[in-house]
């Protein structure tokens, strides 16, 4: 695993494609679908999750099966394991094993031969659906948890600018190495090309445009026309031009800090409704609250509360906001801050979203690993835990046990020695991996995981925790919060992922991305220029760095005149957009996807269901394996071979009120009769009316989410075209 790129490759996949909207080429897939029997067709309508837990799914689905006569409706409950892919948005269901099955309206000799039909059939097929229809259907499933009570939410240092400026962030004091074959040496520990010139001492700082000079690497840096020859002559040549008409303020950081810039005086607007106020001639989400006069900022997905901009700041848990926030249009310019706001459609779509893997068939024999140490392998232990990680190299590399692993991409290798041969891993210590904090860097090995293997393939898969994205109290955050320091040991330098610094936003359509539009030149002429790098520079190697949070790829997003979050107006730059795929799978990038398994290594023998799209797909199951329509508004339920109304909410008051007279009148006979007999009964008819009242829930959810499903589906199909035209200002 040689790496040869500057620090700025964790930026650059990043902010390559920062101008470009990404489509969802996924097919049509629909609801219910058909799998032929020997005995007659089988139609399962879409399933509904109990639990996900990795790729191991319990769910039950709605059926009917049909011979020669009117369908028998059925319930049957199966697991299954599922492959995803976020790309297409699409899922795999396979290797399904029916557990139990349910027919409400068949006799017992009967039952048992359709369920011998259904077991057969089930076995043997497998059903395509949409992770949007995945996704929405999981509000009410059993889904793995990892805790976070361990992320940092100190606030950084907020620094208020009132005219253009950019961040120049050190990780730490500056330091710099030897250019080779030239007299400069270029600054190690910062995104941004800065120049150190060892004859005149002086530093130069460039975005391609613009050129700095200052006499300290931290400042300050004032603009300048004299620059030496020979200097600009080793830059590549920039042929883009600047959006800026004069050179922006340079602010030096070599600590956690982020810079909040507004184009002259911060400019409010009341939003509709009137109890927020937000500044509208900035990038970064500044909210005031009306009925507190509290300000608000949204930095890497948390909020930050104080009385006036120059603080003190204080982390604000998304599901303590006030509920001004919760009541912003989702149409307005401030609708993409919703995916911040607990408790929202939109911020519930990004916490379940993250509890979906993304997985793959890894061939054993095509996946190769090598990885480089300055030296000597160096381990450092990691408090509280039986786990050791290395801390001289650009991998991550653990020790556990006299044991070795590594995970390169999203796949785990492991070694008898640090400096292998590495062989791609088909079982690790989850136990004692499991326990790495969040406080180590390499916390985010915690959300790979290995989940069957075979002689020549090992299945596996990652959530967004891997890249740095977390769901905390009801919303998306971006990083752990916590500083890691960079290792160096004068022979090379490792930096360490960051939350703090580059104005990180998230939106639900595409992930995270950066924030600040006129830093991008900085950060751009610093990923692309190579020439001269040197040659004990070693980046720190997971994901690209700080690339991809969350499984989408990165885009900027803007319809209306506020610039939240964004670095471009696509409303008026229609011509950039075109069609390239994003790169929200870590495994199918190019430099990556040669480690998949081939169809031939995973060919199962398992036939396609084909999707009945002249069916409605309106028929639900309830956890009592009984069989329920939705149509026009009403709820019916399958008995007896007919379809009957379920009582309707009015028709269930009367019924509450019925119930209520009752309950006291059994409450009033207490001194009457046997006390225990008559509590016994109160409580039975209590717990009868709040089952039922539970199940209508259920279904009314169930029912949502896939019309939610559907709707997802259809705007990520179609998401270039709709984007400038229908969606509000996603992301921040």
């Amino acid at each position: 695993m040689k790496h040869d790129a500057p620090f700025y490759r964790f930026f650059k996949l990043f902010i390559l494609f920062s101008s470009v909207i990404y489509c969802f080429p996924s097919s049509a897939i629909e609801w219910p679908q058909k799998v032929h029997t020997t005995e007659g067709t089988l139609i399962v309508y879409q399933p509904q999750p109990e639990k996900l837990i990795g790729n191991a799914l319990t769910a039950r689905a709605a059926m009917s099966f049909t011979q020669n006569k009117e369908p028998i409706f059925g319930v049957f409950w199966f697991t299954a394991k599922i492959d995803t892919d976020r790309e297409n948005d699409s899922v795999t269901v396979r290797d399904m094993s029916v557990i139990d099955v349910r027919w409400p309206e068949s006799k017992d000799a009967g039952e048992q031969t359709f369920t011998t039909v259904v077991n057969q059939a089930i076995k043997t097929s497998q059903f395509n659906t949409s992770l949007s229809q995945l996704t929405a259907s999981l509000e009410n499933a059993e889904v793995a948890e990892q805790s976070l009570a361990q992320l940092k939410t100190d606030p950084p240092i907020i620094i208020f600018k009132d005219k253009i400026a950019v961040l120049l962030s050190f990780d730490g004091e500056p330091k710099f190495s030897a250019i080779k074959d030239t007299h400069y040496e270029r600054a190690l520990n910062t995104a941004m090309t800065v120049i150190k010139d060892t004859k005149n001492k002086s530093l130069y700082l460039t975005d391609g445009h613009f050129w700095y000079q200052a006499k300290q690497a931290k400042g300050p840096y004032k603009h300048t026309q004299s620059v030496p020859a020979d200097l600009a002559n080793m830059l590549p040549k920039n042929t883009s031009t600047s959006s800026l008409s004069s050179p922006p303020e340079i602010v030096v950081a070599t600590k956690p800090t982020e810079l909040v810039v507004t184009d002259g005086e911060a400019k409010w607007k009341s939003l509709s409704g009137g109890e927020l106020m937000y500044v509208f001639n900035t990038e970064t989400p500044w909210l005031r609250e009306m009925q507190t006069n509290n300000m608000y900022v949204l930095l890497s997905g948390r909020w930050f509360r104080a009385q006036q901009h120059t603080g003190p700041w204080a982390f604000v848990r998304a599901d303590e906001l006030p509920q001004s926030f919760a009541n912003i249009p989702p149409e307005s310019d401030l609708g993409g801050l919703r995916d911040s706001v607990a408790g929202t459609e939109e911020a519930n779509e990004a916490v379940l979203d993250a509890k979906v893997p993304q997985t793959a068939a890894i061939s054993r024999k095509d996946a190769r690993l090598t990885v480089y140490y300055d030296g000597k392998p160096k381990f450092e232990r990691i408090p509280g835990t039986n786990v050791s990680y290395a801390i001289n190299t650009d991998a991550q590399v653990l020790q556990i046990k006299g044991k070795y692993y590594a995970v390169d991409n999203a796949v785990w290798f492991k070694a008898d020695s640090a400096q292998g041969p590495w062989l791609v891993a088909d079982s690790i210590p989850k136990n004692e991996i499991a326990k790495i904090p969040p406080s180590s860097p390499v916390y985010n090995l915690t959300y790979v995981e290995i989940y069957e293997s075979t002689p020549d393939v090992v299945y596996t898969g990652y959530y967004p925790g891997y890249v740095w994205s977390y769901p905390y109290y009801g919303a998306p955050v971006y990083g752990t919060g916590w500083y890691y320091p960079p290792y160096w040991g004068g022979g090379y330098y490792y930096p360490r992922p960051s939350t703090w610094g580059f104005n990180i936003g998230y939106n639900n359509w595409t992930g995270w991305s950066f924030g600040v539009s006129w830093s991008n030149g900085f950060l751009s002429l610093g990923m692309n220029w190579d020439l001269g790098w040197p040659t004990h520079y070693r980046p720190y190697h997971c994901c690209n760095g700080w690339y991809g949070g969350g499984y989408r790829g990165p885009v900027v997003i803007n319809t209306g005149d506020i610039n939240i979050g964004n670095s471009v107006n696509i409303s008026n730059k229609l011509n950039n957009l075109n069609n390239k795929r994003p790169l929200h799978n870590i495994y199918k990038r190019s430099q990556i996807k040669t480690r998949l398994a081939s169809k031939t290594q995973v060919k199962r023998d398992l036939k396609t269901a084909i999707s009945q799209r002249d069916k409605a797909n309106n028929i639900f199951a309830d956890r009592n394996g009984n069989v329920l329509k939705h149509d026009d508004g009403k709820w019916q339920q399958r008995v007896s071979d007919k379809w009957q109304d379920v009582p309707s909410d009015k028709q269930q008051q009367i019924k509450d009120r019925i119930q209520n007279t009752d309950r006291q009148h059994v409450q009033n006979k207490l001194q009457t009769i046997d006390k225990s007999k008559a509590k016994h009964t109160l409580q039975q008819r209590q717990q009868s009316h709040t089952q039922q009242t539970n199940r209508m829930q259920q279904l009314n959810q169930a029912n949502r989410a896939r019309q939610l499903g559907m709707q997802r589906q259809q705007m990520r199909r179609n998401l270039p075209k709709q984007m400038p035209r229908q969606m509000p200002n996603r992301g921040h």
